[in-house]
């Protein structure tokens, strides 16, 4: 898949929210997130037509022990309405209010069109 973007990159940093039913099930089946087909971000609706790249990153106990822990899954994906986005979902909620708060969009590219 090749993918253009004519705009800059802007760091967003924002929760998205995915619509309900949506998650990949062979990602899950797999004990990984089940990265939406469609989530909802500044009131519109997105959908995920292509996935570019995705990694993982890790970190260190957070109780001072010496392991490391899966942190994130990140993406790299291209939606419609057309934009090219970085988004991550948290294996760790961020606090136990919003523990169902754990997709976020980083970065958003689009095409100017």
């Amino acid at each position: 898949m090749i993918v253009c973007s004519k705009g800059p990159e802007e760091f967003v940093s924002e929760e998205m929210t995915p619509v309900a039913g949506t998650g990949r099930a062979a990602a899950m089946a797999r004990g990984e997130p089940g990265l939406p087909d469609w989530f909802t971000w500044r009131s519109t609706e997105y959908r995920v037509r292509g996935v570019i790249r995705q990694w993982k990153t890790s970190g260190p106990c957070k109780s001072g022990a010496p392991e490391m822990y899966l942190r994130r899954h990140w993406y790299r994906i291209v939606t419609e309405p057309r934009a090219v986005m970085t988004v991550y979902c948290e294996r760790q909620a961020r606090s136990r209010k919003r523990a169902k708060s754990r997709w976020f969009i980083y970065t958003v590219e689009t095409d100017g069109a």
